[in-house]
């Protein structure tokens, strides 16, 4: 490039890029694209059918206009200027005259775009966010190279075009992606009825986004009004945001599930679901990732600015050039405020998106699930997936992009410490590389110690549910002990490995936190060494740039675990999502997803028989087992349409397995089987839901009051159902705790006959009633009119079912030994069956005789009254407490209950430690000004040094105290909460399980305390760590700059409001969001245990309906927390800004004027500006990490809560006598 560049260094002049390479190339080359593209799109435009353009307001577009105008007139004058330069006689290249007229031709090309209304929408396309993003890219060489070489005035043009351009490219950037989330989305079958009004929540959804201007959007002014709500009263679901389009539950899971679909169709068993989510968010994701490198690249505009002003401030020369400057730091810091809150909303919304998928597929998989390929997994691991595994795989969100953002940055502040201090940065450098294998060796132990912990977590899940499950039987016999011992069993495997885990992370967060602190000694010692002197710009734009090491280099490690763990947890999910499905699910994509494939059809079809077996073979195996267990064998058989089918045989012969292998639960390893019309199943242990009596009976389908009548009578259920306080729509605790055993088994029949299937199952259901009833049933039900041309199919051993079936089926051993007709049977040595009360208690024999009389049983008239409109209401009795909420901010009580849990010495140790180590970081940080300003030669560079390192040892032993205190008192507190919580559960009365789901209980123990386990622990170590931060800073900045005291009441006092503001309603958002997650979790539960009847009946699609109605719920709550906490983190990040602002203007004035009092010497004045620019991080952080901390205290505040109300509960047993413990 000699020839273009005579005498300038082309590329690299040894400390940045030269300035004809930065001006020919990079400058001229993103002006040359983003003009390129705007000729091309118009063309484009030109050529193509003219399409309706998206509605822009007035302010927009002239915003838009006047910036592009703006832009161009300041190319323009620059143009001028230079070109008379030229005629002048002065020194003026043809590389800035070539740079400076493709500027102006670009801006021009696009101030004529912004014109014509019809080609407007040009600079909305993507190509052109994309090319104004590159072309902003491509100038920051250039803008360095002017910061570094020129004084401000000289580069004044340079700083105004670089800012126009950003802001230009932000504010289209922004306005499109927000016209784009705006398109109308039409509602699906599955979503309508979520909604009262389809159009109407349709209309709603489409204009929610249009009815905010854009700069409510950009400033998410729009959720006043829920913040406004949240100070005056207690918050309620009706007073959330509302859910914009793209985030609706059942938009999200239908658009992974069909990624998926393809997915496992492509691969089947080495399926990824990492692939799926990249197939239906990928470019969405990419596309985050263009916004996220000009924020990073913003961010490092900051430190060249900070040194031009401290080298003004050395030179003490007068001029505007201090002023210019002290105005681009604040215009910096805003800008970066902006990027950062658009970004991370984006970037949450996107995770939003991906939970409700992933939790979506999930449950279908679980509604899919055959109970021999779900044998695979316990019940505790399949909850994991969904509590726990689904919300790690999102965090990847976070991580990949991280992945090589960290880096990226952590490259360029090397490089800007490499043009400040040479090559002494490579110290520092040096410990960073040496840190690296042994923080890669600390994150694969921790990944190794998470699986295993999550292993154990399993297992503790599995057994909690178990007993929850059982707990009256539990309670009955006093097995309390026994699987509490279990449980501390399983929670002392899972403590040992959260131990390690803990243990190491301590050690990383030594070496994260002390890092930056060797950076900084190590690079100054050696730069002192070398000979050099330190001065207030040098140090204390390597300062900045260490503070901005910090973040990178302490969240680096974290971002591999982050995507350690979310690898393992997409594992552990793909490898549960491509198990083969149940056969005839409603939901299965491909029904050939067997080597023996399984037929049902589900309309009747011209064929006399309802099911056909071919020497079929059962297991109860996973089709992934290799030597199965076989429970029937050679099966060969043909029921025709319309008979009733007794199935007989000794306890263990295999009736249960021969209806599940009918109905697809078992896995097929020889055979097939073939079945007609709707199937109506009742299982052996009854499936009851929690919800209402008639709820239970309907299961979704339409309420015939005449049906419905006829059904309670001939199941026996009217008289039951007269003696309720509410009638049939008295509300039935979970799994039917509250009803008996007869009364549960008379439910799941009068559920199955309202159904009117085609083919009825029935599991032994008279054994589960006495005599009188059992023949009620038979006669009334199963032999009954509603039933007669049915097929019906009966296991049992009751004689009077025997004598009046058309055909009997004999097992044994899993074979059918024998089948005929009733008539041939009794002709058969298999009649002879066992009888208890029998003299000879091995056989006696059936005859057609036996009949047990028939008890009479009318309806009762007042079971159910009916309004005019002929549909039946009875008003509900509430006996399931709704979930608790507390109201107003957390109590004290919890945090020193939780304090009481850690130990109150770890406490102090904590807090000590932590404080220690900032005051010595902020003492390394005053001895550093103090040498610049002393220091005026290398003579006591040894005794500055000795200092110096003095600091950096006592800074380094306080933070190891710090880090490891954290951990033991974290785990400690784990422990004993979990230990407290199960006592209390454990000792608990009946009634107590009867009032709460076993899902709510659960949740305390599995999502709860993973948060006391990880969550509390990790946000509240680093509230700890912002708060000494931020009290240290402000005694440095009070100290360094008195100014800053002016300001300080002001400031506390809108920080002050802005925290109220904020608290008030997070506190009562993240309330709703606990309640709201628990039922989805209940849902969850109850499937897990019916899912065999849900598969029989075919209302998988009725069961997904209701959970994604939980799932809106909860995305719902989690978008107004995100919303409401980016409302606060911009403004306290804008506050920030205005005190950067503030203190630089107020050096500028002081240095400028010599009648003013001098507030500080340079070296102060830099040490205030580089202590003020962490601020904007400082202040939202502790705020944050504030509010976290309550938000996450809440889990203490429930399990302290439930603990309470439990101790109140027994004691009131206690003094009703110990036998009401167990009513």
């Amino acid at each position: 490039m000699d020839f273009v560049c005579p005498g300038d260094p082309a590329v690299w002049d040894g400390r940045h890029f030269g300035p004809c390479f930065a001006d020919l190339v990079l400058g001229l080359a993103g002006n040359a694209i983003a003009a390129a593209a705007v000729v091309y799109l118009f063309i484009a435009k030109w050529n193509a059918p003219r399409a309706q353009n998206a509605r822009r307001g007035l302010a927009e577009k002239l915003f838009v206009f006047g910036v592009a105008g703006f832009a161009a007139c300041l190319s323009l004058v620059g143009l001028t200027m230079l070109v008379k330069k030229k005629f002048e006689g002065k020194d003026v290249e043809d590389y800035e005259l070539s740079f400076m007229c493709s500027q102006f031709i670009t801006w021009m090309s696009v101030s004529i775009v912004c014109v014509s209304g019809d080609w407007f929408e040009i600079i909305y396309n993507p190509i052109m966010c994309f090319c104004w993003i590159l072309k902003i890219l491509l100038e920051i060489p250039h803008l360095q190279y002017k910061l570094t070489v020129l004084k401000a005035v000289a580069s004044l043009m340079e700083i105004i075009s670089f800012c126009t351009a950003t802001t230009f490219g932000l504010f289209v950037i922004v306005a499109a992606v927000v016209s784009q989330s705006g398109n109308r989305r039409k509602v699906n079958s599955i979503e309508a009825p979520l909604i009262l009004n389809e159009e109407k929540a349709e209309c709603e959804i489409t204009n929610m986004v249009k009815d905010h201007t854009l700069w409510e959007l950009l400033t998410f002014k729009f959720v006043n009004p829920m913040m406004d709500t949240g100070i005056t009263r207690q918050l309620d679901f009706t007073d959330l945001l509302e859910l914009p389009a793209e985030l609706r539950a059942t938009s999200c899971y239908d658009r992974l599930l069909s990624c998926w679909t393809a997915e496992y169709q492509n691969h089947h068993n080495d399926s990824s679901l990492l692939r799926a989510m990249f197939c239906s968010y990928g470019w969405t994701y990419l596309r985050l990732g263009l916004l996220k490198v000009l924020n990073d690249s913003i961010s490092f505009i900051s430190p060249l600015l900070l040194n031009k002003f401290i080298r003004f401030l050395q030179q003490g020369s007068g001029g505007m050039d201090g002023y210019i400057l002290a105005i681009s730091l604040g215009l910096t810091s805003i800008i970066k405020s902006i990027l950062d809150s658009q970004y991370s909303f984006r970037l949450a919304k996107l995770k939003l998106m991906l939970r409700s998928s992933i939790m979506g597929i999930v449950y279908r998989k679980c509604l899919c699930l055959s109970l021999a390929e779900r044998s695979r997994f316990s019940e505790g691991e399949i909850q994991t997936f969904m509590s726990v595994d689904a919300d790690r795989t999102i965090n990847l969100c976070n991580s990949l992009h991280d992945g090589w953002s960290l880096p990226l940055q952590i490259g360029v502040a090397l490089y800007l410490l490499y043009t400040q201090v040479n090559y002494a940065f490579l110290s520092g450098l040096a410990i960073t590389i040496i840190l690296i294998p042994v923080n890669k060796w600390i994150s694969t132990r921790i990944a190794g110690a998470t699986e295993k912990m999550m292993k154990q977590k399993d297992r503790r899940i599995s057994c909690a549910g178990e007993l929850l499950a059982h707990i009256r039987t539990v309670k009955m016999y006093s097995w309390e002990k026994l699987f509490t011992e279990r449980l501390v069993e399983r929670r002392e495997s899972e403590v040992h490995h959260l131990a390690i885990r803990k243990y190491l992370d301590a050690w990383c967060v030594y070496f994260w936190a002390t890092t930056p602190t060797l950076f900084s000694l190590s690079t100054f010692s050696i730069f002192a060494i070398m000979g050099h002197t330190l001065d207030a710009a040098t140090v204390f734009t390597c300062v900045a740039l260490f503070n901005t090491l910090i973040s990178p280099l302490n969240s680096f490690p974290w971002v591999i675990n982050g995507m350690i763990d979310a690898i393992i947890s997409s594992r552990r999910l793909s490898n549960y999502l491509s198990t083969p499905e149940h056969h005839s699910s409603e939901l299965t994509a491909s029904t050939d997803l067997l080597k023996h494939q399984f037929k049902r059809y589900t309309e009747v079809i011209h064929n006399p028989m309802t099911f056909v077996l071919q020497n079929v073979c059962c297991s109860w195996s996973s089709s992934s087992v290799a030597e199965p267990n076989i429970v029937l064998r050679d099966i060969s058989l043909q029921l025709q349409k319309g008979l009733f089918i007794a199935i007989v045989g000794e306890v263990g012969s295999g009736k249960s397995s021969l209806l599940n292998s009918v109905i697809g639960e078992t896995h097929v390893v020889g055979g097939s089987i073939s079945s007609c019309g709707s199937i109506a199943y009742v299982p052996q242990v009854p499936w009851i839901l929690s919800g209402s009596l008639r709820d239970n009976i309907l299961l979704g389908k339409e309420f015939d009051p005449r049906r419905y009548k006829e059904v309670l009578q001939a199941c026996a259920l009217d008289v039951d159902i007269s003696a309720m306080t509410g009638g049939d729509m008295s509300y039935i605790g979970e799994k039917g705790t509250n009803l008996s055993g007869g009364q549960r088994a008379r439910l799941a029949l009068a559920r199955a006959l309202y159904q009117n299937s085609d083919v009825y199952l029935f599991d032994d259901i008279l054994s589960a009633v006495d005599s009188q009833v059992a023949s009620w049933i038979l006669e009334k039900a199963i032999m009954g009119p509603q039933l007669m041309q049915k097929t019906r199919l009966l296991s049992t051993h009751n004689l009077q079912a025997i004598s009046v079936a058309d055909m009997i089926v004999v097992m044994a051993n899993g074979l059918v030994k024998w089948f005929g007709t009733l008539e041939a049977f009794l002709a058969t040595s298999y009649s002879r069956i066992s009888k208890p009360d029998s003299s000879s208690p091995t056989s006696f024999t059936v005859s057609v005789k036996d009949k047990t009389p028939i008890v009479s049983c009318e309806l009762k008239t007042d079971v159910i009254h009916e309004d005019d409109s002929g549909v039946a209401y009875e008003e509900q009795n509430e006996q399931v407490e709704a979930e608790a909420r507390k109201e107003g901010r957390v109590e004290l009580s919890v945090y020193k209950k939780y304090a009481t849990f850690a130990g109150w010495s770890i406490v102090v140790l904590i807090f000590l430690s932590a404080f220690l180590m900032q005051a010595s970081r902020n003492g390394n940080d005053l001895w550093l000004t103090y040498w610049v300003d002393t220091s005026t030669g290398t003579n006591n560079t040894s005794f500055y040094l000795i200092i110096l390192a003095t600091f950096g040892i006592i800074n380094s032993l306080f933070t190891l105290g710090r880090a490891f205190s954290f951990a033991f008192g974290g785990l400690r507190a784990a422990i004993r909460v979990h230990a407290s919580l199960l006592e209390n559960i454990i000792s608990a009365p009946v009634c107590f399980f009867d009032r709460n789901p076993s899902g709510r209980i659960l949740n305390r123990l599995s999502s709860d305390l993973y948060t006391v386990d990880d969550s509390l622990p990790f946000i509240l170590n680093i509230f700890v760590a912002n708060f000494f931060s931020l009290l240290g800073t402000l005694v440095v900045l009070s100290y360094s700059q008195v100014s800053f005291l002016l300001i300080l009441l002001p400031l506390w006092l809108i920080y002050r409001k802005l925290q109220f503001y904020y608290r008030s309603t997070s506190r009562e958002v993240r309330r709703l969001d606990s309640v709201a997650r628990s039922p989805i979790y209940s849902s969850f539960t109850e499937t897990l245990d019916g899912s065999s009847t849900i598969r029989a009946f075919q209302k998988e699609g009725f069961f997904l309906e209701r959970f994604i109605q939980h799932v809106t719920l909860y995305q719902k709550t989690s978008y107004s927390e995100l919303v409401a906490s980016l409302w606060l983190s911009l403004r306290l990040q804008l506050l920030a800004g205005f005190i950067i602002l503030f203190i630089a203007t107020m050096a500028a004035v002081t240095f400028h004027s010599s009648s003013l009092v001098n507030l500080g010497t340079p070296g102060l004045v830099g040490l205030a500006l580089s202590y003020a620019a962490p601020v904007v991080s400082l202040l939202n952080g502790f705020l944050t990490t504030f509010t976290e901390t309550e938000k996450e205290m809440i889990s203490v505040e429930r399990v302290a809560e439930n603990s309470r109300d439990l101790n109140l509960r027994r004691e009131a047993g206690r003094q009703k006598g110990g036998l009401s413990l167990f009513m």
